[in-house]
């Protein structure tokens, strides 16, 4: 049930212009997500709407998670992933199967995501990438042996975006949920959105 309704585009203050431009970094690395046929989140930009100075604020920080990151979009994908099926955030696991997918994750893969990072199938990476992502959303930290085998594979500007990518999309699942931010009707029953249930 929603807390907090959405407001519909039409009455979104002007602010939320340069609030949800905020989201796109002059020195992106990564594509802008494709447009056709896919959710809008119009929910969560509905909520967001009411505080336009803390949508443009975060849609900074977001934008870089997203266009900027050192990581792969498939990587930031599997992250976000993982911290919406351990916090159980519907609404961010939703947008998020059809955006990972849109970035090489297929169906299978995704569902071994819910599972976690012992899931049969997982490549070793992957399987790291999970665990550092539960134990940050568990214990806000990484044990040194999770961190041993990411910085063997990662610079340090990639070790700090995974762990900002994680408190991204944690502080997103938590306002979520908070917020009662309901399914858009283009994600509810939406071909590409795949169940969290494993």
């Amino acid at each position: 049930m929603a807390r907090l309704d959405p407001l519909p585009p039409k009455e979104w203050p002007p602010e939320m212009r340069d609030a949800l431009a905020a989201l796109r970094p002059p020195d992106a690395r990564h594509e802008a997500p494709r447009r056709d046929g896919r959710p809008k989140a119009l929910n969560a930009l509905g909520v967001l709407a009411r505080h336009p100075a803390l949508t443009k604020a975060f849609n900074t920080f977001n934008g870089h998670v997203l266009f900027g990151s050192t990581l792969s979009s498939r990587e930031r994908e599997l992250l976000i992933l993982r911290v919406a099926a351990q916090r159980q955030s519907d609404y961010e696991w939703a947008q998020h199967t059809v955006l990972g997918q849109d970035s090489g994750l297929d169906v299978e893969e995704i569902r071994r995501v819910v599972v976690g990072p012992d899931a049969e199938g997982l490549p070793e990476h992957d399987r790291t990438l999970l665990r550092a992502a539960d134990e940050l959303v568990a214990e806000a930290t990484i044990t040194d042996e999770t961190w041993a085998a990411l910085a063997d594979v990662y610079d340090e500007q990639q070790l700090l975006d995974l762990v900002f990518t994680v408190g991204a999309y944690d502080t997103l699942a938590m306002a979520f949920r908070c917020f009662g931010i309901e399914l858009d009707a283009d994600l509810l029953g939406h071909e590409m959105v795949v169940a969290m249930a494993p």
